[in-house]
């Protein structure tokens, strides 16, 4: 499963027509979701979890913004040249750009195992192309998982967060902490500390979630998808609470 997890990878940065290595091989149905929640409620970790439990992958946009910006990153799509056009003119980039980045991946949205979104839609915009490509591919959304947190933790839970450069995995200094300072425990990659993760960064990242990404917590729950999860504890803990949502939830039919 790891090797498939990290194929997979490779196939959603890329942006490679390649279809997805990830089978149905697996007792869980396919499930195919949004993960919600403002930065640091620990999307990136329960990603992993519910990747490596159900067999779906997680498709990061932020993954794909960061290989972009990296000097000796992997070739640039023209959405990711795009994108970086935009971000080293200090400019957001508008949501076209964003869908287009989404759209060159496609296939990976198409993947058997199903998917797990985290980043992405975070506009309104956004999450009607999404609705729309589905209706036109025939598929269905199984549903959005929405993490809520006070802003006290979130901030505490973003300052000691730590990253894996290689397999992307997601550690805490004090929450989750590897068992050798600085390195990854699945691949011995280097763990370091996202730029946005520093405290001058924090409050504006929440503050730009409040006014973009907020709204569309009513919108999923007017479709009848929103499934809320109280983010307190460890991670397994909320793993847990995720899993019990899921289950009470029917999965897409296939």
């Amino acid at each position: 499963m790891a090797t498939k997890i990290k194929d997979n990878f490779a196939t959603w940065i890329n942006g490679s027509l390649a279809d997805c290595s990830m089978g149905p091989e697996k007792a869980e149905p396919c499930r195919r979701l949004i993960l919600l929640g403002p930065p640091g409620v620990g999307k990136g970790t329960q990603s992993q979890l519910l990747s490596e439990h159900i067999g779906a992958c997680h498709l990061s946009t932020g993954d794909v913004f960061r290989e972009a910006v990296r000097p000796s990153g992997c070739p640039r799509t023209p959405a990711m040249e795009a994108a970086l056009d935009y971000m080293n003119r200090g400019q957001l980039v508008p949501d076209e750009t964003v869908w287009e980045l989404v759209r060159e991946r496609s296939n990976c949205l198409h993947c058997q195992g199903g998917f797990l979104l985290d980043g992405f839609p975070r506009t309104l915009y956004q999450a009607e192309a999404l609705n729309q490509f589905m209706q036109d591919e025939n598929l269905l959304l199984s549903a959005v998982v929405n993490y809520q947190l006070p802003m006290s933790e979130i901030i505490w839970r973003l300052s000691g967060r730590r990253i894996c450069r290689e397999c992307k995995a997601v550690f805490h200094l004090t929450q989750r902490p590897p068992k050798t300072q600085g390195r990854c425990d699945l691949c011995n990659g280097e763990l370091y500390q996202r730029g946005d993760d520093h405290p001058e960064s924090i409050s504006v990242r929440l503050e730009v979630y409040e006014n973009s990404t907020a709204p569309l917590i009513y919108y999923y729950k007017h479709k009848g998808l929103l499934l809320s999860v109280d983010a307190h504890g460890t991670p397994e803990d909320i793993f847990k609470r995720t899993l019990t949502a899921l289950e009470q939830r029917q999965p897409s039919p296939q």
